[in-house]
């Protein structure tokens, strides 16, 4: 997805407004997410999004979204941000953050997915990734025991004890 950072976007800086590139992030994700499933999708969480580059008036953006794995019915996104100043010439990666969301029916249920399969080196480590980073997003919401976190334990926990 590509957007163009005019001066309703911006802050008093003629800087984006986090709000806003927060918005392009989740329709972006939702996009990727939705075109996987082929079904309707909800975003279930964000985790976090740093800002670590300004982007400035006049910039164009560039959205990558693209869905690393799939569980029963939610999909984590992983999107990356790009900011362009096209007369200069400079391209900087200024974000990138995970999403999750799940796939309901009409009537706003959950639904299952399709699996997704990773094909490149990326794609491989980003789906390696995933479940460790949902067990965590469920145990931080008080959905998962942390005992029941299995992928977590080798990072929290020393063998033996």
């Amino acid at each position: 997805m590509t957007e163009l950072v005019l001066p309703n976007d911006t802050n008093t800086l003629y800087n984006l407004m986090g709000g806003q590139l927060m918005h392009w992030i989740d329709v972006a994700a939702a996009i990727s997410a939705q075109k996987h499933s082929s079904r309707i999708v909800v975003t279930a969480s964000v985790d976090n999004i740093s800002f670590n580059k300004p982007i400035h008036l006049g910039n164009v953006i560039t959205l990558e979204a693209q869905v690393t794995r799939a569980f029963n019915s939610s999909m984590e996104v992983y999107i990356k941000v790009f900011a362009e100043d096209i007369p200069a010439e400079k391209r900087i990666e200024s974000n990138s953050a995970f999403f999750t969301f799940v796939a309901v029916d009409q009537s706003g249920r959950p639904i299952d997915v399709p699996e997704a399969v990773p094909e490149s080196k990326e794609e491989i480590e980003l789906f390696d990734g995933a479940l460790r980073r949902r067990q965590l997003r469920l145990v931080l919401a008080g959905r998962m025991n942390p005992e029941e976190a299995t992928e977590l334990k080798s990072i929290f926990y020393l063998k033996g004890n």
